[in-house]
């Protein structure tokens, strides 16, 4: 079944309902944007699905749960540089995020875009996040020095091929690869759909995020053409520039109804 990323998130209300409606990831974005979270927003967001995220569902329903300080992070074994063929990389990576999940959904992912490694790592630390996204121009040394598993956003423009998502997203780098639509200063989506046949393309060989226009209208369609490991949406459940909680559930609805595979 096709992963869901609800990004773009700001308010611990709507983080909350998000989880609760089935998506496996939320994305809090600390790139300059106009969803940047502040500081307060992240830790009231990070708060409210603790113990919602890290409780086991049995531990949720007894007497006295643990308190959340005390529950566990995370853990990702996925394989190191040199340990699977590349051909291998990122399903196994896949399947080490499929593993986290669980045990602990939703994974909190941090945005962060042509920002500095000491940025990135000292933010992604103090916040808890569990992933990184990074959606600039960042290289593979940059990829090389950040201490949480990386999903590295690869932008699509009219003439780029699946050979070119291999080039920028070589395997023994980032843990995901994430496809959206390329924006004229290659930093963030457009909102935009581009060439599914691409992405399509990229899918017989690498499990990947799938963004860039979608929306509950059309995301199954998306799932049925494209087959993506997962699908990420920002401001398609958004009305009047505010996430919708009933569009965030529709799209999740729509995304989880399409199994990918034959």
């Amino acid at each position: 079944m096709t992963l869901v990323k609800i990004c773009g998130l700001r308010d611990p209300e709507t983080a909350l309902e998000a989880a609760k409606a089935g998506a496996d990831f939320i994305g809090l974005v600390f790139a300059e944007s106009k969803r940047q979270v502040t500081p307060q927003q992240c830790h009231d967001v990070i708060e409210a699905l603790k113990e919602h995220r890290l409780a086991p569902r049995a531990s949720r329903l007894a007497p006295n749960p643990p308190p959340s300080s005390l529950l566990p992070r995370p853990s990702f074994d996925g394989p190191q540089r040199g340990e699977v063929s590349a051909g291998s990389w990122f399903p196994a990576w896949a399947d080490a995020i499929e593993l986290a999940l669980m045990r602990i959904r939703p994974l909190i992912v941090g945005v962060f875009a042509d920002q500095s490694v000491s940025d990135v790592n000292e933010i992604a630390e103090a916040a808890g996040l569990d992933l990184v996204q990074l959606s600039g121009a960042e290289d593979d040394e940059f990829v090389a020095r950040i201490e949480r598993p990386v999903i590295r956003t690869v932008h699509i423009r009219p003439g780029t091929t699946a050979f070119d998502v291999n080039d920028a997203a070589p395997a023994g780098y980032s843990a995901a690869v994430h496809l959206d639509t390329g924006s004229k200063d290659a930093r963030g989506g457009t909102g935009e759909t581009f060439d599914w046949d691409v992405a399509a393309e990229v899918a017989h060989r690498t499990p990947f995020f799938l963004a860039g226009g979608l929306a509950p209208e059309n995301v199954a369609e998306a799932v049925r053409q494209v087959r993506p490991w997962a699908v990420d949406v920002s401001s398609g459940v958004e009305t009047a520039g505010k996430k919708d909680i009933d569009k965030i559930r529709a799209f999740i609805r729509a995304a989880k109804g399409a199994p990918v595979g034959n």
